[in-house]
């Protein structure tokens, strides 16, 4: 039975698990432990965390299929990327044995060095991310989400605060000294701050460099370890044939919005003012990316951009294009890049997620309360 308060996941592993095995992703503390124990209930679990099980099949791999016992089909492996020879044994189970994986980890970086071929071929890769609005139901709170963000313990902690200070630190030391960066500790942090001012912002390496005291091309190096870490994602421009009007820079996306203002040390951010905006924008950017993650194949989210400033937010399959204003009175004056946009290719979408009260159209273009986005984009009508 699903422990008290315990607040059911989207994420559908089961379907998969009946057919292959399963690599689950996420960031710490996005509740991979919690939703095996609580939707999964395997009966066997080895969680690398724990120093005795890590020293045991750290000596011996293959102990894990001598105690396997007849029926038994599926085997959980907890924080794989802290022992990743396992993988060797966890293939040959599935070869020759027939055995079912659920593996779980918070960073691909080892994994995708070592055994591309198990991840891409043996075992389907899912991502869990932080509470989406339609997991949070009733308990929804928009202002909380943009202060606090959505990870599980922080959401539902009596002290969210307290819970990000620690996050921070938990991270540097548990991700980043494991990925052999510990000797640039200090210079990884430098650029995490700087990267969390540049949160959703067309990206300038040798400005962050500049900023951040070390080498642009060290800054490359340091975002794909956010990436490989799922602390963040890019979002690259599209690509329209025959224009040559749009940027060729991408933006980077943290992964939760608490975690980002525990960065910038930011408690607070008032409504009407650019932080705000920068934050309601990524917030739709995560509901998107979650939905893409569960429902769909993830496909790509891309953005659109003028060197003369003309923009959309987000773009999906090529065609349906979505801006993002914190406004509560959308008017003809936000719809320019989507309308140029679609001037340039033709849309069979055009949405603005505002903070108006009613949904209403205005020319070809949607306008739609950031509810009603959420509502419609849970239930398939937006993608």
């Amino acid at each position: 039975m699903p422990t008290e308060n315990y607040i059911h996941r989207i994420i559908n592993i089961d379907e998969t698990l009946k057919k292959k095995s399963v690599l689950l992703l996420g960031p710490r503390r996005t509740g991979k432990s919690s939703l095996i124990k609580n939707e999964i209930q395997p009966k066997r679990v080895y969680n690398l965390l724990d120093s005795v099980t890590f020293r045991q099949l750290a000596l011996r791999p293959s102990l894990i299929r001598e105690q396997l016992e007849p029926g038994e089909n599926l085997i959980v492996i907890d924080e794989i990327q802290k022992l990743p020879n396992l993988m060797d044994e966890v293939h040959l189970m599935i070869e020759d044995y027939g055995s079912k994986f659920l593996l779980t980890g918070s960073s691909a970086r080892k994994l995708r060095r070592t055994h591309t071929s198990l991840m891409a071929g043996r075992a389907k890769r899912q991502v869990l991310h932080p509470f989406c609005a339609r997991e949070l139901g009733d308990r929804f709170d928009l202002q909380k989400i943009t202060q606090f963000g959505c990870l599980p313990p922080v959401y539902l902690s009596d002290d969210p605060w307290s819970e990000l200070e620690s996050y921070v630190g938990d991270y540097l030391r548990e991700e980043i000294m494991a990925e052999a960066l510990s000797r640039n500790i200090e210079s990884f942090s430098r650029f995490l701050q700087t990267a969390a001012y540049s949160n959703g912002e067309l990206l300038n390496f040798e400005a962050i460099a500049s900023d951040a005291q070390v080498p642009a091309r060290t800054i490359r190096e340091y975002y794909s370890v956010l990436e490989d870490t799922l602390i963040g994602s890019m979002v690259d421009p599209i690509t329209i044939k025959k224009s040559r009007k749009s940027v060729s820079k991408s933006k980077f996306y943290f992964f939760d919005l608490g975690v980002l203002n525990s960065l910038l040390s930011r408690k607070t951010v008032s409504p009407k003012t650019p932080e705000y905006g920068n934050l309601f924008e990524t917030w739709v950017y995560l509901e998107l990316k979650a939905y893409l993650d569960y429902r769909k194949n993830g496909e790509k989210i891309h953005f659109w951009r003028t060197h003369s400033g003309e923009e959309v937010d987000f773009i999906v399959d090529d065609d349906i294009a979505i801006e993002v204003k914190a406004t509560s009175l959308v008017n003809e004056r936000h719809l320019s890049g989507l309308l140029a946009l679609n001037s340039e290719t033709r849309l069979s979408k055009k949405i603005v997620v505002s903070q108006d009260t009613n949904v209403r159209r205005i020319s070809e273009v949607e306008i739609l309360p950031y509810t009603f986005f959420i509502d419609r984009l849970w239930n398939g009508e937006i993608i």
